[in-house]
């Protein structure tokens, strides 16, 4: 029996697993701001040698998440409160535009998905579980981009998301403005559902603002 030649299996690359990591750890404030990247503990702690968590520390470096100092190793990014503002002022701009092309250009079988993301994220604030919960309200919000069907938007969207993902997922420390964001997510379903791209705008704009203030609060705090 002949068999047509199968396709390569898609390997990552080890380096970049060790990325997705440690950018999770930063994401969920296990490594603070400002604290110093060990290599021998995070050789152990992750499993490998010291070569691909090098490797790692350069992708992350060149996301701005951490910064190398010559013979002083590495230490995660602080951003100042100036950076925070512009960063977030930025993130609303892009994430208002990607809603209003979403509401346009989605599928059915997109509103599904990100339905079906709602309902897991809306259990999972019901459980006060915020890690999880933070990766489905991530997730959302990066399908929307992606029903944008804009690759410019997408590439740019994904570059500033990348600097504030500590920040976004602190902004849920606070319990009461946590509950508001998540009543802030079922309005946009809701914009999404009836394709209204200027509502679906407007509230994506305002949730980023939402989220800038509980983060500038906390910090000044």
């Amino acid at each position: 029996m002949l068999f047509q030649a199968a396709l390569p299996i898609a390997r990552r690359p080890l380096h970049e697993e060790v990325a997705d990591r440690i950018r999770e750890l930063i994401t969920e404030g296990v490594i603070a701001p400002g604290a110093r990247l060990n290599e021998r503990v995070l050789s152990e702690q992750l499993k490998v040698s010291r070569t691909p968590l090098r490797e790692a520390f350069k992708v992350l470096a060149a996301e701005r998440l951490i910064e190398l100092h010559p013979n002083r190793g590495a230490s995660v990014a602080v951003l100042s409160l100036s950076d925070v503002d512009h960063l977030f002022e930025v993130m609303a701009a892009l994430e208002g535009l990607s809603g209003e092309l979403a509401a346009q250009r989605r599928t059915d079988a997109e509103l599904d998905e990100i339905q079906a993301l709602h309902f897991e994220m809306l259990a999972a604030h019901a459980r006060r579980d915020l890690p999880a919960y933070y990766r489905l309200n991530r997730a959302i919000h990066e399908t929307i981009n992606r029903c944008a069907r804009n690759p410019v938007l997408a590439e740019t969207y994904d570059s500033v998301n990348l600097r504030i993902q500590n920040l976004r997922f602190r902004s849920n420390f606070n319990r009461e403005k946590w509950d508001s964001a998540v009543v802030e997510h079922t309005a946009m379903v809701d914009a999404l559902i009836r394709s209204d791209g200027p509502a679906l705008r407007a509230l994506l704009e305002q949730h980023l603002r939402h989220k800038r203030d509980a983060v500038l609060e906390e910090l000044r705090a």
